[in-house]
Formats: C-alpha cells, sequence, structure tokens
C-alpha cells in the first residue's frame, strides 16, 4: 500500500503520483486512468481520486468525458 505523508493532503499526492505515471510513459497518450483502480490502489473514497483527476484536468494532463472516464491528454 502506498504509503502518505501525513503533512500533505492524499489527493496532492496522488495527483503526484498520476503526473509522473503519464511523464514516464506507464499511462499512454489517450490511455484511460481508472478511478476505481486508484482507489483501490491507494485507499481513499471516490471523491479524494476526483479531487486529484481535478487537478490534472486544470493542468491540461489528463480529459474526462462523462460517461467514459479520465484519459491522458494529447500532448
Amino acid at each position: 500500500m502506498f504509503e502518505f505523508d501525513p503533512t500533505r493532503p492524499k489527493w496532492q499526492q496522488i495527483a503526484e503520483v498520476i503526473r509522473q505515471r503519464i511523464a514516464s510513459g506507464e499511462y499512454p497518450v489517450r490511455g484511460l486512468i481508472s478511478e476505481v483502480k486508484l482507489e483501490q490502489e491507494f485507499g481513499v473514497s471516490r471523491v479524494t481520486v476526483r479531487k486529484a483527476t481535478a487537478a490534472l484536468r486544470e493542468e491540461g494532463l489528463i480529459t474526462t468525458t462523462p460517461g467514459m472516464g479520465s484519459f491522458v491528454a494529447d500532448r
């Protein structure tokens, strides 16, 4: 299980991990980012995962399509 830094919000730390995975190519362009898998991996609620994805969406790293999910944005 992921070890969170207790001095920083969990959603920020999750966003950082996703950001690194996008940069490394682990999450390919147009690849689905599963909220359910992230919830399970990090042991957090959907609300926490959605805060992280909202931050990444604001940065332009991901796009979200209602009813389909969040995907890595074209660079």
